[in-house]
């Protein structure tokens, strides 16, 4: 095991290499049993082997199925899954090229499933050798706010497998003898909003110590961390640019933006047509939903929805969807699943109100709220809001307002044309993945209900003068 241990980076390369081969060996069988009209007479089968090979490791990368030991092992088996399906589907078209025919689906069809239960299976394994040669690290925790500081370590104890939490400290109550004490008793250390200074002293002791650290980072950090490197004399120096998309990166996106919507809206229009019936058929009420957002800017804009709530819905208020709203229709809950009633935001995207790829498109109150708190919350509007995106695909509906900002400016930082693609491919990832769509809880209307009542009261008091 020590052996092992020593070397368990090209171990687990191996076993990833491994699941590559079996599914491609998989493919192969069906391919030579059931498709001899695709075959070739000399060595174009091998050119055949190859693509689906780079295929199949282009998929899983892009959807990160070879992320063993990090993600759980259901979004694990849920990537292979996805990835052998996109490859069989491009598959099935090269074969047809071949053949110069419509060869017959079923083979293939069961093909796919008997490659899920190889990946199923060899994921679960992968899981468990991972763990053994990478045992759960010992971790500090070191923050300057109780309630960030132990909400961090909450989240970091629900990876029990990869973070062993032990101790929490406060900087406020304590001295650097005193942390650095304490970082000596551990393999890694996680930082969360601490004092510049002492983070650089703290960074600085476990780089020396051979530390492993973990930064929250703030808007400063993401900002940094995407700076070029320049030299002035002999002095290295780091530029951001801080402007935003080029002009040329302006002109591509919305040439896409164009495309991909105007093509979007034909292939969608049999389900956009079935769901406005299921909705008229469900409560008579009206089709569409239309709010205003805020989009690049600081443009207000109307957005359009399938509506998914009672008519009624915000009689009370823009309150938040919580869990097991009963404002959300029978229908309501179907099309929010499969995130259908975000569709007609192809119709936003091709008037140039919205990108397919970008910031979630906030409601005006919650701007407001949060800008109010974040001051931040402003520069996510450097960019048009998108249908899809960094926080959308990485966040869930009730995560904080502060984490999605920081998921939206590394997106505008590290913006190109190859992370849309990459983000447009990812998002037939989370479609069935319900934890993305998981509400707030009850108490997070307590501050609208609030904010209403005043509202109420003052209304009252100007109506009675």
């Amino acid at each position: 095991m020590n052996f092992l241990i020593k070397l368990r980076k090209s171990f687990m390369l191996l076993i990833k290499l491994m699941i590559v081969v079996s599914v491609t060996a998989a493919f192969i069988q069906v391919w030579v049993s059931n498709y001899t009209e695709s075959l070739f007479s000399n060595k174009g089968n091998y050119v055949v082997i190859f693509s689906f090979a780079l295929l199949f490791v282009t998929f899983s990368s892009l959807f990160s199925a070879f992320n063993i030991g990090i993600y759980r092992i259901h979004e694990i088996i849920y990537s292979f899954s996805l990835s052998i399906l996109f490859t069989n589907v491009v598959m099935y078209m090269e074969l047809c090229l071949i053949a110069r025919e419509l060869v017959p689906v079923p083979p293939l069809l069961l093909c796919s499933l008997f490659q899920i239960a190889i990946v199923s299976i060899s994921a679960v394994c992968a899981n468990q050798i991972y763990f053994r040669l990478y045992s759960a690290r010992k971790v500090v925790a070191i923050f300057s706010d109780d309630m960030h500081g132990f909400e961090l370590i909450k989240k970091m104890g629900r990876i029990a497998e990869r973070f062993k939490i032990e101790s929490g400290l406060n900087v406020q109550r304590s001295t650097f003898e005193q942390i650095k004490t304490q970082i000596d008793k551990y393999e890694a250390v996680v930082i969360c909003g601490i004092d510049k200074n002492l983070q650089k002293q703290i960074i600085s002791y476990c780089y020396a110590n051979e530390k492993r650290t973990y930064l929250l980072p703030d808007i400063t950090d993401i900002i940094t961390n995407n700076s070029y490197s320049i030299q002035i004399g002999d002095t290295p120096v780091l530029m951001s640019r801080n402007r935003g998309l080029t002009f040329e990166q302006q002109f591509f996106k919305r040439f896409f933006d164009i495309l991909i919507s105007a093509v979007g809206i034909i292939i969608t229009l049999p389900i956009m047509f079935l769901c406005a019936v299921a909705i008229k058929i469900d409560d008579g009420g009206p089709i569409f939903y239309r709010q205003n957002r805020i989009t690049k800017g600081g443009k207000i804009f109307n957005i359009l929805k399938f509506r998914s709530m009672r008519p009624d819905a915000e009689k009370e208020g823009a309150l938040k969807a919580v869990d097991n709203d009963d404002r959300i229709t029978r229908v309501g809950k179907i099309i929010r699943a499969c995130r259908v009633d975000e569709l007609p935001q192809l119709i936003n995207i091709l008037l140039g109100d919205m990108s397919i790829v970008g910031p979630r498109p906030e409601r005006i109150e919650n701007v407001y709220e949060y800008s109010s708190k974040y001051p931040e919350f402003e520069l996510r509007h450097k960019v048009k809001a998108g249908l899809t995106g960094f926080a959308q695909l990485y966040g869930k509906y009730n995560t904080s307002p502060e984490d999605k900002l920081h998921m939206d400016l590394s997106y505008i930082e590290n913006y190109s044309l190859l992370q849309d693609l990459k983000l447009i491919v990812l998002t037939f990832k989370v479609l069935f993945m319900r934890e993305s769509t998981v509400g707030f809880d009850d108490s997070a209307n307590e501050a609208v209900k609030e904010r209403n009542a005043r509202l109420a009261a003052n209304k009252e008091d100007k109506n009675e003068n």
